[in-house]
């Protein structure tokens, strides 16, 4: 029970049946024996509001998550830009606690800094500008104000017209800007370890910011097969899972 997981970018939804499968197996089995998971954003393909919770295909991770944290396990969730919506009766179904984005917490003697990943992707100017606006809590009443089959129509022609602008956004474009990386330890005191998601670029950078030594890991995303980072006390790993 003495390990900690973390994951991300699982995007679930019912057009992809089998990573369902996967990552309700995946907390059955592995993740039962774990002390913690972390979900640090995009758990879901789209979230449309709390009010969506009676949907089956929702009933059917809920029922997942709250069996895993009633067995024990710590669950933690952090915002994606996918689940930005996620609230507490979410939470409160699944038995889980919400971060806020960024996290710090204490893992085995080490810092670590916990953030989703989009924050860091400076150098996509029209995306940050789109975040800002739906991080807004004024625009967050107000979308949610509104029927939920009118919410998943506008989510739609959202994810529609994201897909269409990134296939014109260059590969670097979309990954994180090395500024705000170190910007963003520094404003913590450059804790030795950060990892997100968001970029489904999965890998282990070491980074040397000022003098500081850091490792940067980024999750993988569940698209075709999934993956979680396994942390103890002798380090972390990256675990891969593949579908059958």
């Amino acid at each position: 029970m003495n390990q900690t997981l973390f994951i991300s970018d699982i995007h679930l939804c019912e057009e992809r049946p089998q990573i369902t499968a996967l990552f309700l197996d995946f907390l059955a089995t592995t993740v039962k024996q774990a002390e913690t998971l972390y979900i640090l954003g995009d758990l879901f393909e789209y979230w449309a509001g709390d009010d969506d919770l009676p949907d089956p295909y929702h009933q059917r991770l809920v029922a997942g998550l709250q069996t895993l944290s009633a067995s024990g396990t710590r669950l933690y969730v952090m915002h994606g830009n996918r689940d930005l919506l996620l609230g507490q009766e979410f939470m409160q179904a699944c038995g889980a606690r919400l971060l806020p984005d960024p996290t710090v917490i204490e893992l085995y003697g080490k810092t670590v800094l916990l953030t989703h990943g989009d924050k860091l992707c400076t150098d996509d100017v029209k995306y940050q500008e789109f975040r800002r606006q739906v991080h807004d809590p004024a625009w967050q009443k107000t979308f949610l104000a509104q029927p939920l089959a009118n919410r998943k129509a506008q989510i739609a022609g959202m994810r529609q017209q994201s897909e269409q602008e990134k296939s014109h956004k260059s590969e670097a474009i979309m990954d994180v800007n090395a500024g705000a990386v170190a910007r963003l330890l520094g404003e913590y005191d450059f804790p030795p370890l950060l990892i997100h998601g968001h970029t489904h670029r999965m890998n282990r950078h070491a980074l040397n910011i000022s003098g500081h030594q850091c490792e940067r890991i980024v999750l993988g995303d569940w698209y075709e097969s999934g993956s979680y980072l396994e942390c103890g006390m002798q380090g972390c790993v990256m675990q891969d899972i593949m579908a059958t």
